[in-house]
């Protein structure tokens, strides 16, 4: 499989009753959050300290075998203004290097304010700046993932 984009195209190419991972890329860590096989809640699950991609692609792949993961969303920092800039490039750069280890569909998600409302929920959930510092990456990863299944059960509605 490969990297497909517009979103809604990555819909068509999921398989049904697989699980979905959300991915959300830091320069030092990557985000990493999972969804039910129903396609409706994403879970929070971890953070991958980066290292190199070699070394981040297998943690990553371990996740998506054990979780039998049957996509990846990744979310894409679009600009403000939605143009895209060096971040952009450099997370289509890691989905495109991914595709040489995973078949699996691999879509893109706009994640604009996905880490301000990941602190938001936090803050109401008066966790201390110690545990958001921790946890900061794959709930913003759970507000990516999230954006997606809602879009995702949208196609579906439409298609029934």
């Amino acid at each position: 499989m490969a990297v497909i984009d517009p979103f809604d195209d990555f819909a068509t190419a999921l398989v049904s009753g697989r699980a979905l991972a959300g991915l959300d890329l830091g320069e030092k860590t990557i985000g990493v959050a999972v969804s039910d096989r129903m396609l409706s809640v994403a879970s929070p699950l971890q953070t991958i300290r980066r290292r190199k991609f070699g070394v981040d692609a297998e943690a990553l792949l371990a996740i998506l075998r054990e979780r039998e993961i049957g996509g990846l969303v990744l979310g894409l920092p679009r600009n403000m203004d939605g143009s895209e800039g060096p971040r952009c490039q450099s997370t289509r750069a890691f989905a495109r290097n991914l595709t040489q280890l995973t078949d699996l569909p691999i879509g893109f998600w706009d994640e604009r304010l996905s880490t301000v409302a990941a602190e938001r929920a936090l803050l109401a959930a008066d966790t201390s700046r110690r545990r958001r510092a921790e946890v900061i990456d794959h709930v913003a990863a759970g507000v990516i993932l999230q954006g997606a299944l809602d879009r995702l059960a949208v196609i579906r509605r439409q298609g029934a």
